[in-house]
């Protein structure tokens, strides 16, 4: 199922969110980026200089909790295929692109909204 990622409806990239742990009420996947990316890039890629490995520990602290603060004040809104928005908790991609390609980019959600879960 795809879902798209928007801000103030400006689309920012894509996922099927293939990989669920609904016990974690959590749901993951390769992302895609849109036209709208770059307005959010510079702030996710705060999460890469404080986290250089993928699944690695944060070895920059200040950088890890700039990246916490800015990325909570994004009004991101997960959307279903149907055009449901998606009530989430948390939404974070992980982009290490510039390093390791186009592939090195992924979209984790946590998702607290119960009519979903009802679908997956």
């Amino acid at each position: 199922m795809r879902h798209t990622l928007k801000l103030n409806g400006i689309v920012i990239g894509w996922s099927e969110l293939e990989e669920v742990d609904a016990v974690d009420q959590r749901v993951w996947g390769q992302f895609h980026p849109g036209i709208g990316y770059e307005l959010v890039q510079p702030i996710f890629r705060l999460f890469v200089e404080a986290t250089p490995m993928p699944g690695g520990e944060p070895l920059d602290q200040i950088k890890l909790e700039r990246y916490i603060a800015a990325r909570d004040q994004l009004p991101l809104v997960l959307v279903d295929d149907r055009g449901r928005t998606i009530e989430t908790a948390a939404i974070h991609i992980a982009d290490y692109s510039e390093k390791r390609g186009p592939d090195a980019m992924s979209l984790d959600v946590l998702v607290k909204d119960e009519a979903y879960w009802g679908t997956r």
